[in-house]
C-alpha cells in the first residue's frame, strides 16, 4: 500500500471540504493523541473537529509539503491557509486569512485506514493571526 499517497489524499479531500471521504480512510477504532478540547479522541471526534474548521474556514487548504514514510507510520509537513469566515471557537468571523504549519504523523492498518494520529500544530500563530492573542512587537 503506499501510504504516502493516501496521506496526500486526505488532505486532499479536507481541501475540498469533503469530510465524509476523508472519513472512509479512518478506521472506526481510530486514536486520536492530539488533545483537541472539546472533542472526543476518536473517528467521530475527528470528524467533527473538521467540520467545525471547513465551517469556520470554507476555503481551508491542507497543503503536504513534505512527506515521509517509515513503514506504517506517515510524517508529513503541512500549510494549511483559509480565511476566517464563520464562527470559531467562540470567535465570529473576522475575514482574516490565516497561514499556519502543522506536522502530522498517522499510523496506517494493514487495510490502509488511518488507526492513529499524533499531531503539533501551530495554533497560537493561528490565534494572533486571527487578532484573538498579540503578536509579538518586531524587534
Amino acid at each position: 500500500m503506499d501510504h504516502a499517497a493516501t496521506m496526500r489524499r486526505l488532505f486532499e479531500l479536507l481541501s475540498a471540504g469533503d469530510v465524509d471521504g476523508f472519513g472512509e480512510h479512518v478506521a472506526d477504532d481510530f486514536v486520536e493523541h492530539e488533545e483537541i478540547p472539546g472533542f472526543e479522541p476518536g473517528k467521530a471526534g475527528v470528524i467533527e473537529m473538521f467540520r467545525m474548521y471547513l465551517a469556520a474556514f470554507p476555503d481551508l487548504r491542507l497543503e503536504a509539503e513534505d512527506v515521509l514514510v517509515d513503514g506504517d507510520k506517515v510524517v508529513a509537513r503541512v500549510r494549511a491557509t483559509g480565511t476566517h469566515q464563520g464562527e470559531f471557537m467562540g470567535m465570529p468571523a473576522t475575514g482574516k486569512s490565516v497561514d499556519v504549519q502543522l506536522i502530522d504523523i498517522i499510523r496506517f492498518g494493514d487495510d490502509g485506514l488511518a488507526r492513529e494520529h499524533w499531531g503539533v500544530f501551530d495554533s497560537l500563530g493561528m490565534m494572533q493571526q486571527l487578532g484573538a492573542i498579540p503578536a509579538p512587537a518586531p524587534a
